[in-house]
């Protein structure tokens, strides 16, 4: 999800309202150029510029500060206020702004609306919604249509617009947060929907994401110092427009790769050096080595082994088992692991997981949950999945989230090892109640598992074990097969 921040003209300065309301102004700068400027420094995606002069008497205004803007900074503008009309759409679509945001015109003259679709496309246009009182506003929010939400949403589908920017004009500036269900509306319509007004803290910037949201508009919070842009996209992932990841595992116990299924009856699947080589060749985007027998045998897991393997890929290389101190880490990473996978010490030791995170960085630490369906949740067990906890999985990702995890790998013990497909019910409520990275573990047996796993959550990363070991699909096939169901893919 994008941050986005707004600049809003009046009288040549860069001003916010409330509420829409003209006499209720408050001016940030004299200068929106500066204001553009410092937000692409502060490493602003594009910006969302609104001329209110342009909005309150229906033709552009400030067209020529928009120009000062567009030549002034690299990233995307997109403009709207006052644009009812194709010759303004045009003039600013052919001076450097990249997309025109529209409102009025999409309920008094539909006809426009589809003529400007029609010559620039979706890429080019948004329609901007602004609800009040529960009908859609017009003209710069000054008037009022008999159109509903239901209405709107009828007249944009018919048209093909694919992107809408949603504000209840009732909590714009008002810095007392979001209307959540109305946003919520266009989400689950299919609407590439940015989200607008009353966004006054990083919480109503994660609760957007996890909605599903492809933007927020944040104004009046940021220039008052209550979102920091560069915190705000931090806390937030852009996980829809990231490649998905294929990810090989290799559960290791006495030197050699095993399997079994829910974590007993293990057989013989290979040398580990030979098959992380084989996977590194075979276009694994990562590999993930795991000792599983590490805790239960209360040892470390096998330094020298790890070495070996790191000498023989190029890949991104996550190491777990028995990891329970700073020293432990440091050995491993010494030994060419890329990231470090913790189980049992995170959930015995959360301050493990803070210090860890404070001394590698975020990046580095993945935590490795267990989770088993109990009644109406999931349980976390420790241990290599022989000793349960009373702790809820969900409640658990959350806390590794906000000590400062950089990545979650989520294992399904009611699906390990039965190739009976991934725990989606499971996966969807974890990736909807966090901002990093999800892995889905447990449970893949084909290609439509994988498949099925990222079209129906929002896991970033898919692993599978005996899958590969034995050869009954090749990395590279399933990757041709996700890329030919439109799953962003590395091929």
């Amino acid at each position: 999800m994008f941050v986005i921040p707004a600049i809003d003209i009046l009288d040549g300065k860069c001003v916010r309202l409330a509420q829409g309301d003209f006499a209720d102004s408050i001016t940030y700068s004299n200068n929106p150029v500066d204001v553009a400027r410092d937000f692409e420094k502060q490493g602003a995606q594009f910006l969302h510029i609104v001329d209110l002069d342009g909005a309150r008497l229906g033709f552009p205004i400030n067209s020529e500060m928009v120009f000062a803007i567009a030549k002034s900074v690299s990233i995307p503008l997109h403009v709207g206020g006052g644009i009812r009309s194709y010759d303004s759409a045009k003039k600013y679509l052919e001076n450097g702004v990249e997309k025109i945001i529209v409102s009025t015109i999409a309920i008094e003259k539909p006809k426009l609306l589809e003529c400007l679709f029609e010559d620039f496309g979706n890429s080019r246009i948004t329609v901007s919604v602004d609800v009040k009182d529960g009908k859609v506003a017009t003209r710069g929010w000054l008037g009022e249509s008999t159109k509903t939400v239901s209405d709107i949403i009828t007249i944009l589908k018919r048209v093909g617009i694919a992107s809408v920017i949603v504000t209840d004009t009732a909590k714009d500036g008002l810095l007392k947060g979001p209307n959540f269900d109305l946003t919520k509306q266009f989400i689950n319509k299919g609407f590439e929907t940015v989200a607008a007004g009353g966004v006054s803290s990083l919480s109503d910037v994660q609760e957007f994401n996890k909605l599903g949201a492809f933007g927020v508009i944040i104004g009046k919070a940021m220039y008052e110092g209550k979102i920091d842009l560069q915190k705000a996209q931090k806390r937030v992932a852009y996980r829809n427009n990231l490649t998905k990841r294929i990810i090989p595992c290799l559960d290791v116990k006495n030197g050699r790769v095993v399997k079994g299924t829910h974590f007993s009856d293990l057989r013989d699947a290979g040398d580990p050096i030979e098959l992380g080589k084989r996977y590194c060749e075979l276009g694994a985007d990562e590999l993930v080595f795991l000792d599983i027998a590490a805790t239960l045998e209360n040892r470390k897991t096998f330094c020298k082994l790890v070495l070996k393997i790191a000498k023989e890929i190029n890949i991104p290389f996550t190491v777990g088992g028995g990891i329970s101190s700073i020293e432990d880490i440091t050995k491993l990473l010494n030994a060419g692991a890329d990231k470090i996978s913790i189980g049992s010490a995170a959930v015995k030791n959360s301050n493990f997981v803070k210090e860890a995170v404070e001394y590698f960085g975020s990046q580095c630490i993945v935590i490795s949950v267990d989770a088993k369906r109990q009644n109406n949740g999931w349980r976390i067990y420790i241990k290599g999945g022989t000793e349960e906890t009373d702790i809820d999985t969900i409640e658990f990702s959350k806390q590794m989230e906000q000590f400062g995890a950089g990545e979650l790998l989520l294992n399904s013990l009611d699906r390990d090892g039965t190739k009976k497909g991934f725990d989606l019910e499971l996966l969807k409520r974890i990736s909807k109640s966090v901002n990093i990275p999800v892995i889905a573990s447990s449970g893949a047996g084909s290609v439509q598992d994988f498949l099925d796993v990222f079209q129906n959550t929002n896991v970033d990363a898919a692993l599978g074990a005996s899958i590969f070991h034995y050869q009954e699909v090749s990395i590279m096939e399933l990757k041709k097969f996700l890329s030919k169901n439109n799953v962003p893919i590395r091929v």
